[in-house]
Order: C-alpha cells, then sequence, then structure tokens
C-alpha cells in the first residue's frame, strides 16, 4: 500500500518514544495528538525498501509485530528518521507523513490488515514487555 503525504499547515510540538510500549507519541500544533505504534511506522516506511523506486513495486512488509525504534535521528525541519530494532533506518518520516499516518489510521491500518489476509500472512500479537 501506497501511502501520499499531502502538504499540512501544521507541525508536530512534541514527540515522545514510549519505548516499553512501542508507541511514537506526535503531538501537533493544531491540537491533535496521535499515539503511532512501532510496527505501524515500520510496515509504512516510507524508504525504498518498501515503497519500491516507482508505483507497482511496493513490498509489503511483514513480521514486524515485535519491532521497536531504539532511536529518532532529526532531518532538518521537516522530519525524522527513526532507528528500528530490526536494523532498518533509512525511512525519513516527514511532518506531512506522520501527520497522514496518524490522522487516517483507522483506514490505513486496517487496509494492511486486509493485505496480510489476502497474502495469507497470519499477524502475531506483539509481545508487551
Amino acid at each position: 500500500m501506497r501511502i501520499k503525504a499531502e502538504s499540512i499547515d501544521t507541525f508536530p510540538t512534541d514527540i515522545k518514544l514510549h519505548k516499553v510500549s512501542r508507541i511514537l507519541e506526535v503531538s501537533f500544533d493544531n491540537g491533535q495528538t496521535f499515539q503511532l505504534p512501532c510496527e505501524y511506522l515500520r510496515v509504512f516506511t516510507p524508504s525504498a525498501e518498501a515503497m519500491g523506486h516507482a508505483p507497482g513495486q511496493e513490498t509489503l512488509q511483514v513480521g514486524k509485530e515485535n519491532v521497536a525504534i531504539n532511536s529518532i535521528r532529526a532531518i532538518g525541519n521537516y522530519g525524522i528518521a527513526p532507528d528500528f530494532s530490526d536494523g532498518h533506518n533509512s525511512g525519513i518520516y516527514t511532518w506531512e507523513l506522520l501527520y497522514k499516518l496518524g490522522n487516517e489510521y483507522d483506514v490505513i491500518w486496517p487496509g494492511y490488515l486486509a493485505e496480510l489476509k489476502a497474502a495469507n500472512y497470519t499477524r502475531i500479537e506483539p509481545v508487551q514487555n
């Protein structure tokens, strides 16, 4: 599933990584706060590994149920690059992408689960620390 972020007029005011629950909490200046699971962020990485180099080259990300974010690097004034526990660290999450992933979670996540089912992948529930 390709996620295209649109331009927004809101910017993060706070980003908190909750390592135990594996949640990235992002608050925006319009008052909205999103709690984004690390698994969700990892499977929707904007890197070429998942997105490919052109439409139609996307790779369904599987087996990321227990992935965590070890650290986060600031990328200029437009985004962040998480370092995931599975070694992935090349995705740059712009403010627009983080907002879209948060704002549209209720549509995007079920779509991903449907893709897993169609691929005959059985998702395991993440281990709680």
